[in-house]
Formats: C-alpha cells, sequence, structure tokens
C-alpha cells in the first residue's frame, strides 16, 4: 500500500510540474523525491508522470489520482488535528444529565457555558431525576449532572451552580389565586397540596417538609408525584396546590396562578454540578476550569 510521503511527494510535482521545485518545497533532495514516486507508480502499477529531461506533465491516470491523494493528504490531517483537539479538551463528547426543573433554570446557561469553553465537542444531553444522574455517574454513563444537592459517594464530587425561589402554583379560580400580594406559609395549612416523592424527588421533599415543620403548618399530601411539569399537570386539573421552582413559571399554564411566598429564605432551592473525580474525559476537565473562572470557584 502507498503512503502519505508518497502521496506528498507526488501531490508536490503535480503542482510544480519541476521536479526540483517539488524537491525544494519538501525540503529535500532530487533523487529520493524521484524514487518516491516510483514507489508510488509501481504500487498503483500505473504511469502518473510522463517526465522527460525538458518537462513534466499528469497522465489522464495522474490527474485523476492527484484529487483522490490530495482528499486523502487532507483526511489524514484532519484525522490528527480531531486527535489532538480531544487529547486537550477541544473536542470530542460529554454527556450532561439534568433534572426537569433545571431545564427551565440553570441548563440553559450551562450549555453556553460549554459551548464556550469547547465549540466542537458533541454535547449529550439525559433528563433524569437527581438520584438516577448519580447512579449513571458512577456507572460512566455520564460525565456532568445537574441536580438538587444530594451528591455522596467517595468517587463524587460537586460545585454549587446557583439558587432560586418558590412560587405556589395554585388551580385558575381558587380562593388562595384571588387574594392579593404575596402568600405566606401559613396560607397551605390544611390545603391540598400536590407533594414530591421522598424517594425520586427526595430534596424538595425534604425542603418542603421542613418548611412547613418550622412554620407549624399541615398541608394535607394529596399526591406524591417525581417532576414538576407532572405536578403543574395536577395543578391545571385542579387536583391541588403546590410550590414549585420559580423558573418553572416560564410555562405559562392558561389555567394556573403562580404566586410569590414569604419564606424564611428567599432563594432556598439549591442547584448543583457534580461529577466523578477520576474521570478522564478531556472535554469535562476543560469544561470545569471554564466555570471555575467564569462562574468562580466552588
Amino acid at each position: 500500500m502507498f503512503t502519505l510521503t508518497q502521496l506528498t511527494s507526488f501531490v508536490a510535482v503535480a503542482e510544480e510540474l519541476h521536479f526540483t521545485r517539488a524537491a525544494a518545497r519538501l525540503k529535500m533532495t532530487q533523487p529520493p523525491l524521484s524514487r518516491q514516486i516510483q514507489l508510488l507508480e509501481n504500487e498503483l502499477r500505473v504511469q502518473l508522470l510522463d517526465r522527460t529531461n525538458r518537462s513534466v506533465r499528469l497522465t489522464p491516470a495522474g490527474r485523476a489520482f492527484l484529487t483522490e491523494a490530495r482528499r486523502i493528504l487532507r483526511q489524514s490531517e484532519d484525522a490528527a488535528l480531531a486527535v489532538r483537539q480531544v487529547s486537550v479538551g477541544e473536542a470530542g463528547t460529554i454527556a450532561i444529565g439534568f433534572t426537569a426543573a433545571s431545564a427551565h433554570s440553570m441548563l440553559g446557561a450551562l450549555l453556553e457555558a460549554t459551548r464556550e469553553a469547547v465549540p466542537r465537542a458533541e454535547i449529550v444531553l439525559r433528563e433524569m431525576v437527581t438520584r438516577d444522574q448519580l447512579e449513571a455517574l458512577t456507572e460512566h454513563r455520564l460525565d456532568l449532572g445537574l441536580g438538587r444537592p444530594s451528591v455522596t459517594g467517595p468517587d463524587l464530587t460537586s460545585r454549587p451552580a446557583g439558587r432560586e425561589g418558590l412560587l405556589a402554583a395554585l388551580p385558575l379560580g381558587h380562593a388562595l389565586a384571588e387574594r392579593a400580594g404575596p402568600l405566606s406559609v401559613a396560607d397551605f395549612d390544611g390545603q391540598q397540596l400536590l407533594m414530591y416523592s421522598p424517594t425520586e424527588a427526595r430534596y424538595f421533599n425534604e425542603l418542603l417538609i421542613s418548611i412547613f415543620n418550622a412554620a407549624r403548618v399541615a398541608p394535607v399530601f394529596s399526591q406524591y408525584l417525581s417532576q414538576v411539569h407532572s405536578i403543574l399537570a395536577l395543578v391545571s386539573c385542579g387536583l391541588g396546590v403546590a410550590l414549585v421552582p420559580e423558573a418553572t413559571a416560564r410555562l405559562r399554564y392558561a389555567d394556573i396562578v403562580f404566586k410569590p411566598v414569604e419564606l424564611p429564605m428567599p432563594e432556598p432551592v439549591e442547584l448543583s454540578l457534580f461529577w466523578r473525580k477520576n474521570n478522564d474525559n478531556p472535554v469535562l476537565g476543560t469544561l470545569l476550569e471554564h466555570l471555575s473562572r467564569t462562574w468562580g470557584e466552588s
């Protein structure tokens, strides 16, 4: 099989149509250059150049092969560049997990930061609850997770990604929806509340229970659900009220009223990034360095 050196030699001669100039271009002497052309023609079993003491011309086969030789050399250069870019984290693939709620808040900022840090990287997105993201990280199916701060395990590490408040999501026509001004936690005492699952949405479940216990308020937990959009769907059906991250108000349900709630902590909802400490994906390393510079240290 012919070599890249033989192809490079042929392309130089074909473009210069002069062995001496081609040899100077390749920074070599003429005899080794002539030898490379001879080896290439022997390998292909075809004459590529008509050469005399006065001129060098491409044969019809040489003209056809010149196009292919240039393509092969270009592909080899592209392949080498791609490998170098992957090795330094400038290209490659990164798998990012996110929760349904985070899609309406920090996911956009994270994707923008990823495109800035590694514009040639392929981004694979997977929607998962935080618990499933942690499992996927340990099984090497995710590189980076975006979810609630419940990271556990010696191989995982995390950094804050942002905070936001809670809003009351109320069916249109509900008594609390008609009330002027923000609501208080006490307003939820005895209300049919659509609650987060204690297993699949543990963070939100424990957050709301701590808020209600601190205020000595006892809503009636009518349903347990894991996803914010499922909770909103049931609010829309009039099956109860809910407390949801404020970013979900962007969904703009026609039959849901979102109202602010006065809380002891204005922005109690935390969001975190988490990843495996021993993840050797160069793209992840480049992204984390970029986030440290642009978002601040964790």
